[in-house]
């Protein structure tokens, strides 16, 4: 009886583990679970959103680093385009996913819908990040926002966008020393001290703190806004020397007259005045030296995210918000025009599933960045109102399935003034963005929109809503500087589709903008 007692109480002790083996069992199991979810948590994204930096015109040139660490190392986009060549309007669409006539912000003023109370009640709460936000990402945000963020009108420092965690935002346009950030809706004023005030290492060092007190449970969405090659141009102390011999590209449509385009474009003098060529030439010059702070920034963060053992698991994204000039058609300096210098934008993505070394030449827009962005982070696209499209199918097929455009839009509307330039009283009132000479960079009838084609015909179709009715047509595959307009020699039945695909693409919404047969 004694014996058969002591058997069945071994019996119970081999089935029961004690405490100390059920500790044991209880910490492998959740160690297990942990490694589990760390594996299937949605990748980590990255933006680095440069400001007025072109690709056409050598943007690029002085981004070692970055070309090393992002493009080389995954994929390059060579038909990245912007919705408008315009900060605010452009930064809008890259938020929205939507082209202006859909968000309705149409220049960089109030009155022009810049961030104004009519976006931050409309469109600004269906933004990304307030997707992102639902997904369960740590959002983090740093640099320029919107042109006329901060503002009294648009709520001061003290207002955050939905959908942030982390915010370090510019008050107003890009500046390198003496601003004022609204740090999570607090006023915070800096100077003119390098290793404290630097805007872009002050983004970069911020970010990397964001790294370090994450929680590593959940994927991150980190966007870097900094304020190069936007002007004024300051460099930082170590790279002002940099590039003294540079002067800007005078090849292709430098210089030359624009007589067969639009009205504000047959105004400059041509040839420029010698005036005007030292003054871009030093814009360009300065342009890059404020670029290689960026390209430190992308090692750096590179670095962190290696060390971080997140890099393999984190998508970056490189571009910037609008292309540049500087003395095309005898412009001296700026963005706002149709032709490629202007709405061609460096585009370059690393990460998951994306080869290495790739170049692809599917186009893509800024509005594409959103839904992308929304594709990784595993949300279902049919749930939001975008008009842009994932291109991770372009960058991963492995991924995703799917198809890219034939065709898109790009729209702006020109902004003036009442009044005429006292120093030009002869060009008359409506114009903006004056230099010396009476070169002015914009007016209420540089408004247009254009349709684009890269599939079937390498043609660009614009009509601008001036007192003209002017239609401009490039074939760029004969003419890729865009030099001369043939409307006039075009078939009337492309003419007439072009105008057909225009019309539809003006008053698109949603899905009837990424139709593939208009």
């Amino acid at each position: 009886m004694a014996s058969s007692e002591a058997r069945t109480r071994q019996k119970k002790r081999q089935r029961t583990p004690n405490g100390g083996v059920r500790a044991a069992l209880f910490l492998a199991l959740f160690t297990c679970t942990l490694r589990c979810s760390e594996c299937e948590k949605p990748s980590n994204i990255v933006l680095i959103l440069a400001d007025d930096q072109d690709v056409y015109l050598g943007g690029m040139t002085p981004m070692k680093k970055t070309k090393a660490l992002i493009g080389d190392a995954g994929a390059t986009f060579s038909n990245a385009f912007t919705a408008t060549p315009l900060c605010c309007p452009s930064r809008s669409s890259i938020l929205t996913g939507q082209y202006p006539h859909n968000h309705s912000v149409r220049n960089n003023s109030l009155d022009g819908n810049c961030s104004s109370p009519l976006w931050q009640k409309g469109p600004e709460t269906t933004a990304f990040p307030v997707y992102l936000s639902k997904q369960h990402y740590q959002t983090f945000y740093a640099g320029k926002y919107l042109n006329q963020y901060g503002k009294k009108e648009t709520g001061n420092v003290g207002y955050v966008p939905p959908g942030w965690d982390q915010w370090h935002a510019l008050m107003g346009n890009s500046q390198y020393y003496n601003y004022t950030l609204s740090v999570n809706g607090k006023e915070e004023q800096h100077g003119d001290n390098y290793e404290k005030d630097y805007l872009t290492d002050l983004i970069l060092n911020r970010s990397l703190h964001f790294l370090d007190d994450r929680s590593p449970q959940r994927p991150f969405f980190i966007m870097l806004s900094p304020p190069a090659p936007h002007s004024p141009w300051t460099a930082a102390p170590q790279y002002e020397k940099n590039f003294t011999d540079v002067k800007a590209p005078r090849d292709g449509s430098f210089d030359k007259p624009g007589k067969d385009k639009h009205w504000l474009l047959r105004q400059p003098s041509n040839p420029m005045p010698s005036t005007s060529l030292n003054f871009l030439d030093n814009a360009y010059r300065k342009r890059w030296q404020t670029l290689l702070s960026v390209d430190d920034m992308v090692e750096a963060l590179v670095k962190k995210l290696e060390g971080l053992k997140e890099l393999n698991n984190t998508y970056i994204f490189y571009t910037s918000d609008n292309g540049y000039h500087t003395g095309q058609f005898s412009l001296p300096i700026d963005k706002r025009q149709l032709y490629d210098f202007d709405i061609r934008i460096p585009l370059m993505v690393r990460g998951p599933g994306i080869k290495p070394q790739q170049t692809l030449l599917a186009p893509v827009l800024n509005i594409d960045l959103a839904p992308t962005f929304l594709d990784i982070s595993g949300l279902n696209l049919s749930f939001v109102n975008m008009d842009g499209q994932s291109f991770l199918s372009q960058m991963a097929p492995e991924l995703r399935n799917g198809t890219a455009r034939p065709y898109f839009l790009v729209e702006y509307t020109g902004e003036g003034h009442l009044d005429p330039d006292p120093a030009c009283p002869k060009l008359g009132p409506g114009l903006s963005q004056c230099f010396p000479d009476c070169v002015c960079e914009d007016a209420y009838n540089n408004t247009y929109a254009c349709v684009r084609t890269l599939a079937e015909h390498n043609l660009q179709y614009c009509e601008f809503a001036d007192t003209e009715s002017f239609v401009e047509v490039y074939n760029l595959t004969s003419d890729p500087h865009q030099l001369e307009n043939i409307v006039k020699k075009v078939d009337p039945t492309l003419l007439q589709a072009m105008n057909q695909r225009l019309i539809k693409l003006q008053s698109c919404e949603g899905d009837s903008c990424r139709a593939t047969k208009i």
